[in-house]
């Protein structure tokens, strides 16, 4: 069917449709803990959630690998200097893993901390403390993979992920099956068994991708070096890019806080939520991804009215999209999250959440694909001034001031979608002024 379309178009979306369907397995991959622990109790939806989005300080520190990666790998990719590419890609596998080192400590000690501190059930303290110390296991898999995997798409190459991606999600819902609920003379182990299926999966993933990179079956060559330059250059504009999202999953946590003073079903139900949209966001990751990435290759070809060009039909294409998922969260969200739960109140919670953030789902479109061009072009301190000026003033400040004097969680979540109006507006704005054409990655 693409064949029919214009190159420009087809160009695009054999980028953008694969890293979206990558995108939207990996989510599947995570949420599919929530989906079968939901059947054992809402305080085992509430650990997990809870958990997950907790894992969300690690994805801060892997935005470094990302951005840094993609806008250094897809400019030498753009210039054609594939022995560049390969030197900086063999530099930061070898960063990723002694990060991962670090992270792994931290996060040790630390994660379950999160459950005492939004002051939780004891029931959810209990399962949630052994599920976060067990996801402990994955960090280096799961470094390493964040480099190999914005390194192929980088080069244009998002279908090989989303082939992995495919293969691991099927032996992931077969492991949580057998270790969840005991199957087959496997031992029932619950919510711990959900968290061990989590990390064989990423290790097993890690290891295709070292096979393929070995083979030399990427667009990359298999090289063991270490440069110092290179590695500079992503940190200059990957750090700026990790701390923007760190303070974005810091409002989300807190955000968290507030709605967590309204029970363990309102919790629950926020949990869920979250899931279900972030599977709508996936068609916006996967062309934010192509955003990145096309950006990166245009600056590189030095050719930014390509870039610019190429980066607006992106948009076109996502708004489209997203806009076409927000009447499933408006209209039918009963039915999606029944999916999750048979709780009669987590069902009644989570759809309300879901009818409010699918009004918003054209701005986040915007916000995805900007956000994602003017980090291929290396303008990670314009989007880190954007996102925390509008998280704290249009997001966290009105919700806790709307908690605190009507104690209405609706209120709470329309104060929540201001942001991303907000956020649209302000991106697009930076977008059109086209001072992103003059930064040096």
């Amino acid at each position: 069917m693409l064949r029919y379309l214009p190159p420009k178009h087809q160009k695009i979306l054999r980028i953008s449709l694969p890293a979206a369907v990558n995108s939207l397995l990996d989510m599947l991959q995570v949420i599919t803990d929530l989906v079968m622990v939901g059947r054992l109790s809402a305080f085992a939806v509430a650990a997990v959630g809870l958990g997950l989005q907790s894992l969300m300080f690690i994805f801060a520190v892997l935005t470094v690998l990302h951005v840094g990666t993609s806008a250094l790998l897809s400019r030498f990719v753009g210039a054609e200097h594939f022995k560049r590419a390969s030197i900086g890609l063999s530099t930061l596998l070898r960063f990723a893993f002694f990060l991962s080192i670090t992270a792994m400590v931290l996060w040790y000690f630390f994660a379950s901390k999160i459950y005492i501190w939004f002051g939780t059930a004891p029931e959810v303290v209990a399962l949630g403390e052994s599920y976060v110390q067990t996801l402990t296991w994955m960090m280096p898999f799961v470094f390493l993979k964040m480099v190999f995997v914005s390194a192929l798409n980088s080069a244009g190459d998002t279908k090989t992920p989303m082939k992995v991606k495919l293969v691991s999600i099927m032996l992931n819902v077969l492991l949580n099956y057998l270790l969840i609920f005991g199957k087959f003379g496997f031992p029932q182990l619950g919510v711990m068994g959900a968290a061990v299926g989590t990390v064989v999966v990423n290790g097993m993933e890690v290891l295709v991708y070292l096979w393929l990179y070995l083979k030399g079956k990427t667009p990359y060559l298999p090289v063991w070096y270490y440069s110092k330059g290179l590695l500079h250059r992503a940190l200059k504009v990957g750090l700026p890019a990790s701390f923007e999202r760190a303070l974005t999953f810091g409002s989300f946590m807190l955000f968290t806080a507030i709605i967590a003073q309204y029970g363990t079903e309102a919790l629950a139900g926020y949990q869920i939520g979250l899931r279900v949209e972030g599977i709508a966001f996936m068609p916006g990751i996967g062309f934010t991804i192509a955003a990145m990435a096309l950006m990166g290759q245009g600056l590189g070809a030095k050719d930014p009215q390509r870039a610019k060009e190429d980066v607006l039909l992106v948009l076109k294409y996502a708004a489209g999209f997203m806009f076409l998922l927000s009447f499933f969260m408006i209209f039918m969200p009963e039915k999606i999250v029944w999916l999750f739960t048979d709780d009669a109140k987590t069902i009644e919670e989570a759809s309300l959440y879901l009818r409010i953030v699918g009004f918003s789902q054209v701005p986040l479109a915007f916000g995805f694909v900007l956000s994602g061009a003017l980090r291929g072009a290396g303008d990670t301190k314009r989007t880190l001034k954007i996102n925390l000026t509008t998280q704290w003033l249009a997001r966290i400040i009105p919700a806790f001031i709307v908690s605190w004097l009507f104690g209405d969680i609706l209120l709470v979540y329309i104060a929540m979608i201001t942001d991303t109006f907000v956020k649209a507006v302000w991106l697009w704005y930076t977008f059109k002024q086209g001072k992103w054409k003059a930064i040096k990655v």
